[in-house]
């Protein structure tokens, strides 16, 4: 009997897969820079980022172009899937930073609807998994370098 190509775990499902959560979740995750892009000069004057976020000691713009350059610049590179790898260090290293050290540990919280988990910490865990996967083989890492990784 043969199998269905739904339930196999053939190459084309894990690289369709791959597709699939690199450009949801770099979409996802590009609104969020673009939206502090775009409001950049307010956000950078906000108490939050003025007195909350503080990265090597500097705090205010710094840490807010930093950001916007992993949210919105490294999605996009990811979307494509180009340098895959070196972008999804930049972003597991901000979505680690925001809660470890922005939100301390607060990995699980108690929401309006009941308990739910901290946002940075859902990506940080699909990056985490994006980034021992690879791109897969529909992205410009194959394309460019020969390789899927």
């Amino acid at each position: 009997m043969k199998k269905l190509l739904l339930l196999s775990s053939k190459e084309i499902n894990i690289d369709l897969g791959l597709l699939l959560i690199r450009v949801i979740i770099g979409l996802l995750m590009a609104f969020y820079g673009y939206e502090k892009l775009i409001h950049f000069n307010e956000m950078a004057a906000s108490d939050f980022w003025a007195k909350n976020v503080s990265f090597l000691g500097m705090s205010g713009s710094v840490p807010l172009a930093l950001t916007v350059f992993a949210e919105f610049f490294c999605s996009l590179f990811l979307i494509a899937g180009f340098l895959t790898r070196i972008n999804l260090f930049f972003l597991l290293f901000c979505m680690a930073y925001i809660f470890l050290v922005i939100f301390p540990f607060s990995i699980l919280d108690k929401g309006d609807n009941g308990y739910q988990f901290n946002d940075a910490f859902v990506y940080f865990i699909i990056y985490l998994g994006l980034f021992f996967t690879g791109s897969g083989k529909y992205s410009l890492d194959e394309k460019l370098f020969g390789k899927n990784d």
